[in-house]
């Protein structure tokens, strides 16, 4: 199956609601709808035999409505929540719905909220490749995986990358490599080092350690640092 597939369950107590609906996702090519079903009860049978991407939910149903299953469900697939009841939006959107649509469904407003699932999934899968670059050394274009990158150090008029295992050294700017690299994943704790902030094991003073190493932390930008660093995963004593 095409990755970019979005393998969908649609789940309404009224017949004729689900099946509008159905013709709308076979209309759909990156739709593809792995059942139909009147209740969440019927749903959470289904969602324990096979993968879903997304699901259209209806709210109002007998037994549990909609909202109340997202609430309750754990790790749900991404909702587009349908009903005829447009007071619900506000609660939905809380739940992080992808969208809200209000019956009667038009074809349009559909493929509005497919399209929006469309582009939140492609994302998804974007962020799951490993993006790299590629640095010339020792006469060779050598690939690097960012997220294997402990740190970069200025050596002058080059720069040197470490990952666990091997460094590498090639003529450019440490700016340069930051320009390159995610701005929220690594950030610059002294003008001669970039880090790789997933890789620190510990703080110690004013040093970082990055696996073997260790990477000094300037004074005048330990305080922002450790405010990106730590941010709100500091365990707190009661």
């Amino acid at each position: 199956m095409d990755p970019l597939t979005i393998r969908c369950i649609i789940t309404d107590d009224e017949p004729l609601a689900g099946e509008g609906l159905q013709r709308y996702a076979e209309k759909t090519p990156f739709l593809h709808v792995l059942a139909v079903c009147e209740d969440a009860i019927q749903l959470n049978t289904l969602l324990k035999q096979q993968p879903v991407d997304l699901l259209f939910l209806d709210i109002e149903m007998p037994y549990i409505t909609g909202i109340e299953f997202l609430k309750s469900y754990p790790n749900p697939p991404k909702v587009i929540f349908t009903t005829a009841y447009e007071q619900y939006a506000i609660q939905g959107f809380e739940l992080d719905v992808l969208d809200y649509l209000v019956k009667p469904i038009s074809f349009d407003r559909f493929l509005k909220a497919a399209n929006k699932a469309f582009d939140y999934f492609s994302s998804q899968h974007a962020s799951k490749e490993q993006p790299y670059f590629f640095i010339k050394t020792d006469n060779k274009l050598e690939k690097v995986i960012f997220n294997d990158i402990l740190f970069a150090e200025a050596l002058g008029n080059y720069v040197a990358i470490y990952t666990a295992d091997k460094k590498i050294i090639t003529h450019a700017t440490l700016k340069s490599v930051q320009e390159s690299l995610p701005a929220r994943q690594f950030l610059q704790p002294h003008k001669s080092y970039l880090i790789n902030i997933n890789h620190i094991s510990a703080i110690e003073g004013n040093v970082l350690h990055m696996g073997s190493h260790e990477v000094p932390i300037s004074k005048y930008q330990k305080e922002e640092l450790l405010e990106k660093i730590v941010n709100n995963r500091l365990l707190k004593n009661k």
